[in-house]
């Protein structure tokens, strides 16, 4: 191997003096000729990242599902500190609720990048490739370093994987290993602080192994009650398991029936809390094309006309807590308007009332339970004035008929179409809970996402009846859905 190294040097060095010698022609293109990328190389090495990563992607379906929640951190506890406790290495901010998590996220790594932090985020469920759940500098992994840090953790993975089998326990599920390799890319980075929201619940979350300096607690509602509870205080007291002693909580408004669950628990554990309505509040916001203008008030300044990239009323209250928690993450003191400014004027949350086409428009939001639909329709009543057709596919395992009982006085038609994933509820049985809400002379069907896009552009221009609006088309009622939209207009592509 070492003889082949030497004679590849030397043929290298000769290649490079003939070039330099100017016998072949102009010394400089040869140069630029030679020192271009072999294509044949960098193709061969694409095809080896993908196969990595489709290895990865097997073992990672093979593996117990993500909303599969086991009452126990302890296996990703055992395998953090076989690597030696990554996630004490920066501080960090947790994320739970049911709602505008993921937004709330982004808003805070915003302002923390903004105020010259280095920034790892780590957000569920992804769009489009499982590498996007973690971010550094608000960049995803590459698929090199997706695979550095998968083959880091592997042997702690596979120690903690043989001891559990031992005692008659699973392997690490789908979401732990994706927590445990978010932690273990922070701490490499290395990151000031990560920004991490939890993928369900929060007690019993694999996230649920830091000790945040500030949690934030988005609306708590009923959402996953089949892991979660029924209710909201069941719920509530599975989220409010994110509180550590001595830290600061910056909550939501929330319903009754969370207030005194959330009081015990900051109470418990001599926790500062920051509450939506009594110490921090939205005071003013003016909608406009494509964001808003909202003011913030804070036990530390009122922050006046600032510009965010984002619709909705939702994400207005989301920017509250962020600006709140990123205010307690640096003790308490008023954050530079500029700060909060070029922060929030430039965040995204795609597939959050995205605009992925214009004209006509086309909206995605992977709005998925009846609150983040209300929040949604919200928003959509007050941005587009015309006709707005829905376009509809849900889980079988969501309150389908509530969604849509909600969407009903927003949409003058809804098209339902399918997704090709297990847990889709049926094209057929989404058709007929639509009928019952809606009617049957407002329902259309159809299975190819793209014809039933083009179905409702269609059917809402014919419904245009006013010079001065403009009709609308609402993808809406999963994730998923809102992922293939986004694909289907060219904002991303699915990978590995």
């Amino acid at each position: 191997m070492r003889a082949e190294e030497d004679a590849d040097q030397e043929y290298g060095e000769a290649v490079a003096a003939i070039a330099a010698s100017g016998l072949l022609g102009d010394s400089e293109v040869i140069a630029d000729v030679i020192a271009e990328p072999d294509a044949t190389a960098e193709l061969a090495e694409e095809v080896g990242l993908e196969e990595k990563m489709a290895d990865i992607a097997a073992d990672l379906m093979s593996r117990a599902p993500e909303h599969d929640v086991q009452p126990s951190t302890q296996r990703v506890v055992d395998c953090l500190d076989i690597l030696g406790t990554p996630q004490n290495s920066y501080r960090t901010i947790h994320i739970t609720g049911t709602n505008g998590k993921t937004s709330t996220s982004r808003m805070i790594a915003a302002l923390l990048a903004e105020k010259g932090l280095r920034v790892g985020r780590y957000t569920s469920p992804h769009m489009h490739t499982m590498r996007e759940r973690i971010s550094i500098d608000d960049r995803i992994l590459s698929r090199q370093e997706w695979i550095d840090v998968w083959e880091q953790v592997q042997p702690a993975v596979a120690m903690v994987d043989a001891a559990s089998a031992k005692h008659g326990g699973p392997p690490l599920s789908t979401f732990e290993l994706f927590t445990v390799m978010a932690y273990a890319a922070f701490a490499d980075a290395p990151v000031d602080v990560a920004v991490i929201e939890v993928g369900m619940g929060g007690l019993w979350d694999a996230t649920n192994v830091i000790d945040a300096d500030v949690a934030v607690l988005t609306t708590i509602d009923v959402d996953h009650a089949r892991y979660l509870g029924t209710t909201r205080a069941e719920v509530a007291s599975e989220k409010v398991g994110i509180i550590k002693d001595g830290s600061t909580v910056v909550s939501a408004a929330q319903h009754e029936d969370v207030l005194p669950i959330l009081a015990e628990a900051v109470s418990r554990h001599r926790a500062r809390l920051l509450f939506e309505g009594r110490d921090i509040r939205l005071e003013d916001r003016t909608p406009g094309v494509g964001g808003q203008m909202i003011s913030v008030g804070t036990p530390a300044a009122s922050y006046r006309e600032i510009p965010l990239n984002l619709l909705g009323h939702h994400q207005a209250r989301n920017a509250v807590l962020a600006i709140a928690a990123v205010e307690a993450f640096f003790g308490g003191g008023a954050l530079d308007g500029t700060v909060i400014e070029h922060a929030l004027m430039s965040v995204q949350s795609p597939g959050r009332l995205e605009l992925v086409r214009s004209s006509p428009a086309v909206v995605a939001d992977g709005g998925h339970n009846p609150a983040g639909l209300a929040a949604a329709a919200a928003a959509m009543k007050e941005t587009f004035h015309g006709p707005i057709v829905g376009v509809f596919a849900a889980m079988a395992d969501k309150d389908v008929e509530a969604m849509l009982g909600i969407l009903e006085p927003l949409l003058d038609a809804v098209v339902v179409t399918s997704l090709s994933n297990p847990r889709a509820l049926p094209i057929e049985d989404a058709r007929q809970i639509a009928e019952e809400v809606f009617g049957e002379e407002r329902v259309r069907e159809e299975y190819d996402l793209l014809e039933a896009v083009d179905m409702a552009a269609s059917l809402a221009e014919s419904m245009n009846r006013e010079e001065m609006t403009a009709p609308a088309v609402l993808a809406i009622g999963s994730i998923e859905l809102a992922s293939r939209v986004r694909e289907l207009f060219g904002k991303a592509t699915r990978s590995l």
